[in-house]
């Protein structure tokens, strides 16, 4: 579906105007969703003037609509997308604790990849790439002990918290939350965005292993091709693992 705000069925007359080139003052039209303009006349690239991504401060796809904009056309005083922003606030929260650190943003890197193909919710998927293992402090103080059934019991609290400062639809807090609640354990039946955060995971999962196991090319695609729930997923680790 695409965004309201975006969809030209939705527009009026206010949403298509005119103005003058600052260079010559030639006459330029824009559309309110137009990025910008070359003026027919001198050649001079003009930024429109009243584009309006005010809905990425609390639109969960705001990521889509901002990544890839210059820094010029990103709204006043918008200068994270929702991506960015569960990326800093996981950041914060385990502070100098690199090695999780750097597994979240090798998890989302990879679930970002695989959704490309596999065409689940990015907002879920990423928030979830960057949260899913943020219990793991609150496991280690209370447990001594990282294993997943405390991950899955102490995570979902955290990311709630985390996720609800940041304004995210109530919708989606609720499924990333049940999504960490059993991150390393599918049930029969999962969505497309549990199965992306999955396999997204055991590919950081085998790479962060593999100084340590030593498993060979085979026994890596062994585990690809049976535990691996998407199509995608199994074609990124292999092509990562060189196989």
């Amino acid at each position: 579906m695409q965004c309201p705000g975006q969809d030209s069925r939705y527009w009026n007359s206010n949403d298509i105007f005119e103005t003058n080139c600052p260079k010559c003052g030639n006459g330029l039209e824009f559309f309110k969703d137009d990025a910008k303009r070359v003026c027919k006349n001198c050649g001079f690239v003009m930024l429109n003037p009243e584009i309006n991504f005010g809905c990425a401060e609390y639109c969960p796809h705001a990521a889509q609509c901002l990544g890839s904009l210059p820094e010029g056309l990103r709204p006043q005083g918008q200068t994270q997308t929702l991506k960015e922003r569960v990326a800093a606030a996981m950041q914060e929260y385990f502070g100098d604790d690199t090695k999780r650190i750097k597994h979240a943003e090798a998890v989302a890197e990879f679930a970002e990849q695989i959704n490309k193909y596999e065409h689940g919710d990015p907002a879920v998927i990423m928030a979830c790439g960057y949260l899913h293992d943020i219990g793991i402090k609150n496991s280690e103080a209370k447990h001594q002990s990282s294993a997943p059934g405390h991950q899955h019991v102490e995570g979902p609290p955290v990311a709630r918290i985390i996720l609800e400062e940041l304004a995210v639809d109530p919708l989606i807090i609720d499924e990333v939350c049940d999504i960490i609640s059993h991150h390393h354990a599918p049930r029969k039946e999962e969505t497309v965005n549990f199965k992306v955060l999955y396999d997204a995971d055991l590919i950081v999962n085998i790479n962060d292993d593999q100084p340590d196991k030593q498993r060979t090319k085979a026994q890596i695609l062994s585990m690809i091709n049976k535990a691996m729930l998407t199509d995608a997923g199994k074609k990124i680790a292999t092509a990562h693992f060189n196989i």
